[in-house]
């Protein structure tokens, strides 16, 4: 082999050494390369799985927040309806299904316009009355997110029927008071010349004992004067109500026997006359003479409110929501006559408020004062064409010796002052006596 030659392979030799150092070099490189992304790509995991279980625990935790903010929105007494940008109802609670008298199917998806329209919840008169029979107040606002744009609407019903009852029973107490300051003063003005006139009719009757004719007209004039002085004793009975002389009653007893008294207005034999009593009534401590005028007062109503006959029903339940102490004693005189006028179920107890021609309207009026003497409340249920039921709510009587004695000491005193014990019952027909 030539120098030449020996060269050459010389520097092949080397290059090819050079080759397997850069290999190994290359190689070693790649080696710590691997193992670094190897550790990197631990770590990433770590990393990885770390923000997996935070967002499963934020996922968690919102759909807690979710289901707990959906519990309480179902559980709200205020109806919520959201609709989105295009007016569409997107969402709702089981208030405002209630509420509005329309099912939830029916709501999501409808225009929040019509909607309302056609739950008759449109007007702008307060407050709105809903098919259900509710009265209910509407708000409607926007509904924002963070940055303040707006994202849809918001509608709030709310239903206010108790403080619409409160609002019109406050306000009856209201026309109530003045009506019975004034009816008191003119009542004992009346009062003293109508004892003139029955003086001066009565001396007038001796004097025409030879002329029958113009002694009818006496007998009329003091007929007229005793019917204006009833009229008279039932208004100041209604403006300052005798204390109710409590004694411990059986309340069937006390039915039936104003049922008796009532007997002259059935004897037509067009009203058919039904009693259920329940044996687990208990006794009721009240002024079994105010009750029995309550009563003759609502069964008279009824007799009157069935011209064509029908049938008239006293019942007398247990009541354990009675207003006072302990378990009362719930009385409801039903009939099957034409109902009251829904316009006229806000003054039923107004003094003076009648609709016929020879009623007084002082009936429904002492009935409600002697019911609330006795701490009672009415509750009245009619619809037109098929009949009225008062449902007269009288609580338990003293729950203490203390209690009863003082009751009883409270009556006594009232019949120390010599009152008469008359039954008085002012209908919308007239009055009757017993």
């Amino acid at each position: 082999m030539t120098t030449t030659g020996q060269e050459s392979a010389i520097k092949e030799q080397d290059l090819l050494k050079e080759a397997v150092r850069s290999f190994d070099v290359a190689a070693s490189t790649l080696k710590e390369s691997y193992r670094t992304l190897t550790a990197r790509l631990e770590r990433l995991d770590l990393e990885l799985a770390e923000r997996n279980e935070v967002l499963r625990r934020n996922l968690r935790e919102n759909e807690e927040m979710r289901e707990h903010l959906s519990a309480i929105l179902e559980s709200l007494s205020t109806g919520v309806i959201v609709a989105d940008r295009a007016g569409v109802v997107t969402r709702c609670n089981q208030a405002a299904e209630r509420l509005a008298g329309v099912p939830r199917a029916t709501m999501t998806g409808e225009s929040l316009a019509r909607l309302l329209r056609q739950a008759g919840l449109d007007g702008d008169h307060y407050p709105v009355k809903a098919r259900s029979g509710a009265y209910l107040t509407v708000m409607r606002t926007d509904l924002r997110n963070q940055a303040g744009e707006s994202t849809g609407s918001l509608v709030l019903l709310q239903d206010i029927t108790e403080i619409r009852r409160l609002e019109e029973h406050a306000q009856r107490r209201d026309r109530l008071a003045s009506m019975g300051e004034m009816v008191g003063r003119i009542a004992h003005e009346i009062r003293n010349p109508l004892g003139s006139i029955e003086l001066f009719a009565s001396m007038l009757r001796r004097g025409l004992d030879g002329a029958r004719d113009l002694k009818t007209y006496a007998d009329h004039i003091s007929a007229a004067v005793h019917a204006m002085d009833r009229l008279l004793t039932n208004l100041l009975l209604y403006v300052r109500p005798k204390p109710p002389r409590a004694r411990w009653h059986d309340v069937a007893q006390v039915v039936r026997e104003t049922l008796a008294l009532a007997a002259h207005a059935t004897v037509n034999g067009r009203i058919a006359t039904r009693t259920r009593c329940d044996a687990r009534a208990p006794r009721v401590w009240c002024d079994g003479l105010q009750i029995k005028q309550a009563l003759l007062n609502l069964i008279l109503n009824a007799i009157q409110a069935m011209p064509d006959g029908g049938v008239l029903t006293v019942t007398v339940h247990p009541d354990r929501t009675s207003r006072g102490h302990g378990s009362g004693v719930r009385i409801a005189v039903s009939d099957t006559g034409h109902g009251i006028d829904p316009a006229h179920r806000s003054r039923i107890f107004d003094p003076f408020f009648t609709t016929k021609e020879t009623g007084t309207g002082l009936g429904l009026a002492i009935v409600h004062a002697i019911v609330e003497a006795h701490r009672g409340h009415i509750e009245v249920e009619s619809a037109a064409g098929r009949g009225t039921t008062f449902s007269l709510v009288l609580p338990g009587g003293p729950t203490t010796e203390g209690e009863r004695v003082s009751g009883e000491a409270l009556g006594q005193a009232t019949e120390a002052t010599g009152d008469a014990a008359t039954l008085t019952c002012v209908c919308e027909g007239g009055e009757l006596d017993e």
